[in-house]
């Protein structure tokens, strides 16, 4: 019960935060419809939805209604949590993929379902795919990951990015509990009034 309160908590907490840079709310009502926001991947031109426990086909159908200026494809989690547990966006056309089978056949799909051609960068983990990129004022591309604590291997793949200032974060307490950088963050592209 106690969580249920805290996720209405988070909830109202978010909604006022975004209400406050008044930005448009899409309330999902159908009580069929799943959609986790790491099963979510906005190219900047089209969004992939990862179909897994957690994101149901319905969940999918109701992200396009509400962005029916952009393609969104679905394509299967074959393995993992969910989509952003071996992909995320690297920068702008960069798609950072893991290296598992299933990372890969999933790529695939993806490459298949779009019009554009990504650039892409596998790195050896599946789970150090999970990064964020961030295009910000006067720093330029950035992109924070996990560290080479965590994934040695795949910090020295990020580092052939020569235009990116990288920012490695610890993940190693969140992913006890499946979480990863993009379940921590919500990125917002609109100046505040401050």
């Amino acid at each position: 019960m106690e969580r249920i309160r805290q996720q209405h908590r988070q909830k109202e907490a978010m909604e006022a935060a975004l209400k406050d840079l008044n930005l448009n709310l899409v309330e999902m009502t159908d009580e069929t419809a799943t959609l986790d926001g790491g099963d979510v991947l906005f190219t900047g031109r089209e969004f992939f939805v990862g179909l897994s426990k957690r994101t149901n086909q319905r969940g999918a159908e109701i992200l396009a209604d509400a962005f029916k200026d952009y393609a969104v494809s679905t394509v299967p989690v074959l393995e993992g949590l969910h989509l952003k547990s071996f992909c995320s966006m690297g920068g702008p056309g960069l798609i950072v993929i893991g290296s598992s089978e299933p990372a890969q056949k999933t790529l695939k799909i993806m490459q298949q379902m779009s019009d554009h051609r990504y650039d892409k960068l596998t790195v050896p983990d599946d789970l150090a795919a999970n990064c964020i990129y961030m295009n910000l004022p006067g720093k330029g591309h950035v992109l924070v990951h996990c560290t080479s604590e965590e994934f040695p291997e795949s910090v020295k793949v990020f580092e052939k990015l020569k235009d990116h200032m990288l920012i490695p974060v610890s993940n190693l307490e969140k992913v006890k509990l499946d979480g990863a950088l993009t379940c921590c963050s919500v990125l917002i592209n609109k100046k505040a009034n401050i």
